[in-house]
């Protein structure tokens, strides 16, 4: 089945708006990941820490940037996701219109990329693999 990512997107007023009622958003959220996992379909669910806690690498230049957050341009924010195995992408929406968000959230429903998709004879991939193999990864 396909793996979705239920992005969780909110703006510096919806998190203040669930920061507000942390307890009952806290609640909400276990219930819904309850769910989830007695339909089968969680693979796995996390949360962000604060954006001022964060950092971007900004590769615009010739040296790659870092800057601290929080990032005053930005309009939205990354606040966690979940990861489903589900069957179809209208499975996935369905899911993610019964996600307890705050009024103004977003949720952006997007497919995992398998790794049947990526060519792998590509150096690259070969190595990765190679490495993580020697390592017991595999």
């Amino acid at each position: 089945m396909p793996k979705y990512m239920l992005i969780m997107r909110g703006t510096d007023e919806t998190n203040a708006a669930m920061m507000a009622n942390i307890g009952e958003a806290m609640a909400a959220t276990r219930r819904f990941i309850e769910e989830m996992v007695k339909a089968g379909v969680l693979l796995a669910a996390e949360g962000l820490d604060d954006p001022g806690r964060g950092v971007v690498v900004d590769f615009s230049g010739e040296a790659p940037l870092v800057t601290d957050g929080p990032y005053g341009e930005t309009k939205e924010l990354f606040g966690g996701y979940f990861l489903l195995d589900v069957a179809s992408k209208q499975e996935a929406v369905e899911w993610a219109k019964r996600v307890p968000a705050v009024p103004g959230s977003k949720i952006e429903v997007r497919r995992v990329a398998g790794s049947e998709e990526v060519p792998q004879d590509n150096e690259r991939i070969v190595k990765e693999r190679a490495g993580r193999e020697s390592n017991g990864q595999i």
